[in-house]
């Protein structure tokens, strides 16, 4: 019997595929708490006990769409592909496809927003568990092959490159359609990673 090939996902890949999706969408428009497992199953067109083959709670399934559906997938190969001779011209151009992604897939912001009220990041080690293996070492060929770095450490990098993102994404939604935001210039991005890669105090002559 030939074998399947491992690009084709199995029965059961897409029907925990269809049941993350279903919920993602009834997270969106109901919330968390306000959104049942019964529901769940009926927008995935399941019996209720189907869900719980994959999943044996909704917190369980929170979990697995934190890690399935992190952008990171799609963001990786792109961010791999950058070029830059510098630190800086690598993390600009970095910054703005990962802001782009997450633009087009803004659901994810609000899926990590409910896992920082609902669950205080609980579920932050499973996340990283899955992503370090593929994101460190991007941040340690950075450290690397960049000169005038001050952050030597790859780990500490990322971390503060994840902050400036969810920063910046974040205050993004607070200010839309505010005075603020008709404030603000056209260039703000770029503004925002220059202040974190040079902070807002001018060096002295």
């Amino acid at each position: 019997m030939p074998e399947k090939s491992k690009d084709i996902p199995t029965k059961g890949e897409t029907t925990r595929s269809a049941i993350e999706d279903s919920a993602v969408e009834l997270f969106m428009e109901h919330g968390y708490h306000a959104t049942s497992m019964r529901q769940i199953a009926e927008r995935a067109g399941l019996a209720l006990g189907g869900i719980y083959n994959h999943f044996s709670s909704k917190e369980e399934l929170f979990e697995g769409i934190i890690v399935d559906k992190h952008p990171y997938k799609k963001i990786l190969p792109l961010i791999l592909q950058v070029q830059g001779d510098t630190a800086e011209i690598f993390l600009k151009n970095a910054m703005s496809i990962v802001m782009t992604e997450l633009d087009r897939e803004p659901y994810y912001i609000k899926l990590m927003m409910i896992e920082f009220v609902e669950f205080n990041g609980g579920h932050g080690a499973a996340m990283l568990k899955e992503i370090t293996p593929e994101v460190l070492p991007v941040f340690e060929q950075v450290v690397k092959s960049r000169k005038n770095l001050r952050v030597t450490n790859p780990a500490v990098l990322m971390r503060s490159f994840f902050g400036m993102v969810i920063s910046y994404f974040i205050t993004q939604m607070v200010i839309s359609n505010s005075v603020i935001s008709s404030l603000l210039p056209k260039n703000s991005m770029e503004i925002y990673v220059d202040i974190f890669l040079h902070g807002i105090i001018k060096p002295e002559s």
